[in-house]
C-alpha cells in the first residue's frame, strides 16, 4: 500500500513538473504560427481546445454535468465571465511574445499569487498573516520599481495577473472541473471566434491554408497546447498535496524568464532586475509563510490533546475557537489561463 502511495506520488510530480513545464516553454511556440497575428492565433485556440476537449470528455463519457449546468443561470453567467476574462488573459500573452516581451509576461505570472491574495483581502475580505502583508506590499513595490524603470506601469504583466488573478476567482466560485470547465468557456468563445476566422477569410486576411499544410497544422494543435497541459494538470492534482503543486507553479514563470533572456535575447536593465529581485523575495517570504504554516497544521493533527487516547476519535472543535488553516499556494482549479 505505501509502495503504491509513493508511486502515485511519483507519478503525480512527474504530471505537474509536465504540466508547468510545458506551460513555462511555450513561448517557443507561438512565433512559430507567424505570420498570423495574435487575434487570429487566439482565435483558432478557442475553436480547436473546443474541439479537442469535445472528444476527451466524449472518450471519458463524462456529459452528465451539462445537463445540471444549463439549469444554473448564474453559473453560466459566471462561465461567460470567466470565458471573456481568459480571453484578455490568453490574447496578451500571445501578444506578448510575438512582439518581444516574454520576460515582462513571466512577471505578470510571478506576480499574481501576490495580486490573488490582495483580491482575497479586498473581495473576499479575507484575514492575512503579518508574512502576507509584508509579500504583498514587497510586490508592490517592485511594481513602483518597475514603473519607474520602464518610464510607465508594466501594463503586459499586470494585466495578465489581473486578469488572472479574476479568473481564478470567478472559477471558484462556479466549481467546475479543469476539463469541464474548459469546454464550457471554450462553448462561449466558439461562435465568436469561429465568426472572425470566417470573416478574416472572407476578406482574404486569414494564414490558415494559404501559407501552406505545415502552418495549418500549426495552428491546428493551439487545441493541443491548451488542452494536454490541463490534463497533466489535472493528473497532478490528485496524486499531489497543493503544497507541491504551490511550488511547482513558480517553474513556469522561470522558464519563460529564462527564455526570454537567453534565447530571446531581451534586454535586462539594473532597473528591471531590482524589480524581479523584489518580487522574488515577496514570493520566497510566501513560500516560508505557507510552508511553515502546513507544518504547524500537520502537527496539530498528528498531536493528540491532553487526556485523548492516540487513535480514538478526536471531539469536535468548539464554536469559534477553529484556527484557520494556511493560505493555498496554488489555486484549487486548474490554472488554464497560466503561461499559455
Amino acid at each position: 500500500m505505501a509502495k503504491d502511495s509513493a508511486g502515485q506520488q511519483r507519478a503525480g510530480l512527474l504530471y505537474g513538473i509536465g504540466a508547468y513545464g510545458m506551460w513555462g516553454l511555450v513561448p517557443l511556440f507561438w512565433p512559430l504560427l507567424k505570420p498570423a497575428d495574435a487575434i487570429e492565433i487566439l482565435a483558432h485556440r478557442m475553436v480547436w481546445s473546443l474541439g479537442l476537449v469535445a472528444i476527451v470528455l466524449l472518450v471519458m463519457g463524462r456529459w452528465a454535468w451539462i445537463g445540471a449546468l444549463v439549469r444554473q443561470p448564474r453559473k453560466l453567467g459566471l462561465i461567460a465571465l470567466a470565458a471573456v476574462v481568459i480571453t484578455v488573459n490568453w490574447g496578451v500573452y500571445i501578444w506578448s511574445v510575438n512582439s518581444g516581451h516574454v520576460v515582462e509576461a513571466s512577471l505578470g505570472y510571478f506576480i499574481n499569487p501576490l495580486v490573488t491574495i490582495a483580491m482575497g483581502v479586498l473581495i473576499l475580505k479575507e484575514r492575512l498573516r503579518r508574512a502576507q502583508w509584508i509579500a504583498v506590499g514587497i510586490g508592490a513595490a517592485s511594481v513602483t520599481v518597475l514603473t519607474v524603470g520602464y518610464g510607465q506601469p508594466p501594463w503586459i504583466s499586470l494585466t495578465l495577473a489581473f486578469s488572472f488573478a479574476t479568473y481564478g476567482l470567478v472559477k471558484k466560485k462556479v466549481n467546475l472541473g479543469g476539463l469541464e470547465s474548459l469546454a464550457a468557456e471554450t462553448a462561449v468563445q466558439f461562435l465568436p471566434a469561429l465568426g472572425y476566422l470566417l470573416w478574416l477569410g472572407g476578406q482574404g486576411r486569414a494564414t490558415f491554408g494559404n501559407e501552406g499544410a505545415g502552418h495549418a497544422a500549426l495552428l491546428a494543435a493551439t487545441g493541443v497546447v491548451t488542452a494536454i497541459p490541463l490534463i497533466c494538470f489535472g493528473g497532478a492534482a490528485i496524486r499531489v498535496p497543493l503544497s507541491t503543486l504551490g511550488l511547482l507553479q513558480y517553474l513556469a514563470p522561470v522558464f519563460q524568464f529564462l527564455l526570454g533572456i537567453v534565447y530571446f535575447h531581451e534586454a535586462m536593465p539594473p532597473e528591471r532586475w531590482a524589480g524581479f529581485a523584489l518580487v522574488w523575495l515577496a514570493l520566497t517570504l510566501l513560500t516560508w509563510d505557507a510552508l511553515r504554516g502546513g507544518r504547524r497544521a500537520s502537527a496539530s493533527v498528528r498531536a493528540p490533546a491532553p487526556g485523548v487516547v492516540q487513535g480514538a476519535t478526536p471531539p469536535p472543535p468548539l464554536p469559534g475557537l477553529t484556527a484557520p488553516g494556511p493560505a493555498p499556494l496554488a489555486p484549487s482549479h486548474p490554472p488554464t489561463g497560466l503561461p499559455d
